[in-house]
């Protein structure tokens, strides 16, 4: 018969393994929620700044649940970082209820089924482009237009099925995610990405597609020189002209007649200047008109990869999400990813 003292050290080793057998089991949920998990950098109106590569930041405290942060709800973790431009804020959730608050901000609840398949896919696609290119750095991804649009917790079930029904799959190319661009309205054909990012992909061309169901499909601006002078840092505008087009016949370059001479500036920068919504696209004609410039275009965005209105009049007419994905980003595959 053991004594006391043995059967007390059997016990205490099966508790320990008993423990360490939590231990692993607690590493590995914590390992795969963080596989899944992705790293939004807050910027809105009062967080507007990025941290330069070289800022020294440090955290300065955390917060988890669902957290109201000046009017708007987050899920998941909040971190409070502090640099040397000020406070920036920092909210890691799941993957999936990001893509679902994503697609929210995006499109809408009311487009059609496919069309919302189709922006989920994308928008988890290009998450986690954005989560294996900043693995190693302090966040993955910035909430504003700089990536896609992010405002917190704010789902609805007929995006958050959308979601669950193509939950995991990405767009790849060689078995990895692709840098999927998006965009509002192309008007009429797609830009190719050389022409504003400089860099060609095998998955991304001009396509002709159909989008006059966007409210920007044709637009006009009139805009005075003053707003264009300051927007610039420019004095004595007297007039502007287009220089030359890209390969889908969108303004590249134009040209500036001020007091300091002819100055040559890229469309894409005049639009970064005025702002985004000013100015919808880079496919307009320039008409002086006294102290403005009247400015008649058409579509909204940079116009690369796939147009959000014209994958909406895709899924009215009957075709499916994987249809419109393989028209606007050829020659790639969807798979889950990892950690899905």
């Amino acid at each position: 018969m053991p004594g006391k003292l043995g059967i007390t050290g059997q016990i205490m080793g099966k508790i320990t393994q008993l423990f360490i057998i939590i231990l692993i089991l607690v590493t590995s949920m914590w390992n795969s929620y963080a596989a899944d998990t992705i790293r939004v950098l807050i910027q809105n109106e009062i967080y507007s700044e990025v941290p330069a590569k070289s800022e020294r930041i440090e955290k300065i405290g955390s917060m988890k649940g669902d957290l109201l942060v000046m009017g708007t709800r987050y899920s998941g973790n909040i971190e409070v970082w502090k640099g040397e431009s000020g406070l920036y804020l920092i909210n890691e959730l799941p993957m999936e209820d990001y893509v679902k608050d994503v697609v929210v901000e995006e499109v809408g609840p009311n487009w059609e089924m496919e069309a919302l398949k189709a922006q989920a896919v994308v928008s988890r696609t290009y998450a986690m482009y954005r989560k294996g290119l900043n693995a190693d750095t302090l966040y993955h991804i910035v909430s504003s237009v700089l990536h896609q649009v992010y405002k917190g917790k704010n789902h609805d079930v007929r995006i958050a099925y959308a979601v669950e029904e193509t939950r995991g799959e990405i767009l790849t190319f060689d078995n990895k995610p692709i840098e999927a661009f998006f965009h509002s309205t192309c008007g009429g054909r797609t830009e190719n990405p050389e022409d504003v990012f400089g860099k060609s992909y095998p998955y991304l061309r001009s396509v002709k597609s159909d989008c006059e169901i966007s409210p920007y499909w044709i637009w006009e601006r009139k805009i005075q020189l003053e707003e264009i002078e300051k927007a610039l840092t420019l004095s004595g505008i007297k007039g502007m002209s287009i220089k030359s087009y890209t390969s889908t016949n969108r303004v590249k370059q134009i040209d500036i007649t001020s007091s300091a001479g002819i100055t040559t500036i890229n469309a894409t920068n005049l639009r970064k200047a005025l702002g985004w919504s000013r100015l919808p696209s880079t496919n307009f004609t320039i008409v002086g008109d006294g102290d403005s410039m009247i400015f008649e275009g058409k579509g909204y965005g940079h116009g690369v990869g796939l147009c959000q209105w014209s994958s909406q009049q895709m899924a009215r007419e009957g075709k499916k999400y994987k249809k419109i994905l393989s028209f606007f980003y050829p020659n790639t595959i969807i798979q889950l990813h990892e950690g899905h």
